[in-house]
């Protein structure tokens, strides 16, 4: 369950929420181990109305309360000077969907699964405070990053990239594309998501499906262009990639 004071509700009348809409036969335009998935919780699959706006305003008085506490900290960092020599990261381990794609969780490789916030705060950046960087990033970047920031060398192994070049200058990027994996009894893929596509292979080579949107025209990715015929190049440039991505994690 979602906790947070009562405020933090009042601040999402349900009256304004509005519940994400699926088309129908949607599921029909995914990989069958994709359709399997998205109806795994049960008991999510056909919330009424009302109910499913319950979970948003939940969620939403949920974040907007934990936000609060982080407020503190860097309220706490500002008055003691602590601010002044500190490395501040706000992330997340994991995206989630809240209705979007009729789905209620997490564990998809959608992109409201995959993405997640990524903040941070260097009081020796030259950028100025509040830019956005929009280059792709993992959260294997993090370590590397602070370590970087604080004038320390990584370990050679370290599969991530430090991320000070895109602190310093929003401009920059360190990557390409950023690659995901979910591994679960019934369930194995690979995404890797470039600034324009997301493109996803579940099982060996894509044996058990694929997926292909395009953000420019689908920032919700709710058209599968998998099987699109004038899509072909773009599918085999995003699975080299793909391949790519993949072979280099397991060195």
């Amino acid at each position: 369950p979602y906790v947070a004071p009562k405020k933090y509700f009042e601040m999402y009348p349900k009256s304004k929420i509005t519940i994400p809409k699926v088309p129908e036969n949607y599921l029909s335009t995914l990989p069958k181990v994709v359709q399997k998935n998205l109806l795994r919780f049960k008991e999510q699959n056909s919330l009424s109305e009302d109910v499913a706006k319950d979970v948003l305003q939940s969620y939403y008085a949920s974040i907007t309360f934990a936000d609060a506490q982080v407020g503190r900290i860097l309220d706490t960092l500002d008055r003691t000077g602590l601010a002044k020599n500190t490395v501040v990261v706000f992330t997340s381990d994991h995206g989630y969907h809240m209705g979007e794609h009729g789905y209620y969780q997490k564990l998809t490789l959608f992109e409201n699964s995959t993405h997640v916030p990524l903040i941070i705060s260097d009081p020796d950046a030259k950028a100025t405070a509040g830019q956005q960087a929009n280059g792709p990033v993992e959260l294997l970047d993090i370590y590397p990053t602070v370590v970087d920031l604080c004038g320390m060398k990584a370990p050679f192994h370290i599969s991530g990239k430090s991320l000070k070049p895109m602190i310093q200058d929003p401009q920059m990027k360190v990557r390409d594309s950023a690659l995901n994996q979910i591994s679960l009894r019934d369930l194995q893929g690979h995404t890797v998501k470039t600034e324009r596509y997301r493109y996803t292979e579940w099982g060996e080579n894509g044996a058990e499906g694929r997926e292909l949107y395009d953000h420019q025209n689908d920032p919700v990715e709710m058209n599968n262009l998998a099987t699109s015929p004038e899509y072909t190049s773009v599918i085999r440039n995003m699975k080299k990639v793909l391949d790519e991505r993949v072979a280099e994690s397991y060195k």
